[in-house]
């Protein structure tokens, strides 16, 4: 069986709500990450067999397959397809898993896995929320729906409040986890750590989302987002503008064409778990990749893991015994933002990179996801 390794992993920095990056048309920031991508990689982008982005609020400017036609707007061949796809959060993280897969079944020697996300444009949840409105239904109002999980609100922050009932996390462990998260992030900005894997945009080349001045006093004092709840904008990810992608290509088309790589993805899987509780998926995603990889949790040197909130990586490490000091090295969502579609792509670029600056083995990623699942991807650093 072939690897699937990774040539290339780029991000745009991350743009704020409103911020550097919400004037631009998320087909163009795409299409200039797509270009900066193939002139880093030295690969030639006819050669590309496809291309697959992860993209949530598929409507308006993100809408009409926008992996085609950033390609396209890129000025690239018309000839190499593409196709936008939705697992929620993990959307890019799983156009990375259909790319090796492709790979590993012999259909492609290339593929580009990527993701975007215009927060700014394109507000959360508009491809859901504007149904009524339109009259053309809610995604959650459906009879089998409804007879199976009642007509209770279906949202990502029931859930992190449920999870930090659950697992008895207070508001003060949860804001000194996100006062940590601003404080690492600020930390590897100002270090340097993540210059290799940002592509400039024009100008913009530092991500404007972390505050490096916050605490947890700060944190803990914000007001929750409904009465009676632990949860606030501050243990929260942010709203957030962003595209990021990687490369990946056989090992015979590494060798055949002289392609560097940064590491090789050495699992992939999918889990699903309780759509109420929606944001557990990582534990038992992380369980079935050391299973498969036949590794304990300790031989794991970083872990990515989406801070959607404090309370799901809070949660996650409880269960799985990870240790805190592996997991978000250089900062989270929380600090860095999460742009839906682009976060899965981009937590596996921050971490092939971080890899590499430790000079570092095995890395781990695993996002959770709306409805109740998780994807997890294995690194292994190509030395």
């Amino acid at each position: 069986m072939t690897e699937v390794h990774i040539v290339e992993a780029l991000r745009t920095p991350m743009g704020r709500n409103g911020g550097s990056l919400s004037e631009i048309h998320p087909v163009d920031l795409a299409a200039h990450l797509l270009k900066g991508l193939l002139e880093r990689s030295n690969v030639d982008p006819g050669r590309v067999d496809d291309v697959i982005f992860g993209c949530i609020d598929q409507v308006g400017a993100q809408g009409a397959n926008i992996a085609r036609n950033s390609w396209l707007a890129a000025g690239l061949p018309e000839h190499v397809p593409a196709v936008t796809i939705d697992r929620q959060c993990g959307s890019s993280q799983q156009a990375v898993h259909f790319a090796a897969q492709g790979i590993l079944a012999g259909s492609y020697d290339i593929a580009i896995a990527a993701g975007v996300e215009s927060m700014s444009r394109v507000p959360l949840g508009t491809a859901w929320e504007a149904g009524p409105g339109l009259g053309v239904g809610y995604p959650f109002d459906a009879a089998g729906w409804v007879e199976r999980f009642g007509s209770g609100e279906v949202h990502q922050f029931r859930a992190a409040d449920l999870i930090a009932d659950h697992w008895e996390l207070g508001l003060d462990q949860m804001a000194t986890f996100a006062a940590e998260s601003h404080r690492r992030a600020a930390q590897a900005r100002e270090a340097g750590f993540f210059e290799r894997e940002i592509l400039p945009v024009g100008d913009f080349d530092r991500d404007e989302t972390i505050r490096p001045d916050t605490t947890a006093e700060i944190i803990a004092g914000l007001r929750p987002l409904v009465e009676g709840s632990r949860i606030s904008i501050g243990v929260a990810s942010q709203i957030a503008d962003g595209a990021s992608g990687v490369v990946l290509a056989s090992a015979e088309a590494v060798d055949r064409l002289g392609l560097a790589s940064l590491g090789i993805i050495r699992g992939m899987t999918a889990v699903g778990s309780d759509p109420t509780f929606m944001l557990t998926g990582p534990i038992p995603a992380t369980n079935k990749l050391l299973e498969r990889g036949g590794l304990e949790i300790d031989q794991i040197d970083l872990f990515e893991v989406n801070e959607a909130f404090a309370s799901v990586v809070l949660a996650w490490a409880a269960e799985t015994g990870a240790s805190l000091d592996k997991t978000n090295v250089n900062g989270g969502a929380i600090s860095l933002g999460h742009a839906l579609g682009c976060t899965g792509t981009r937590l596996l670029t921050t971490l092939v990179h971080e890899l590499h600056r430790r000079e570092a083995r095995w890395g781990l990623e695993t996002v959770c996801e709306g409805g109740g699942l998780a994807n997890g991807t294995l690194v292994e650093r190509v030395s």
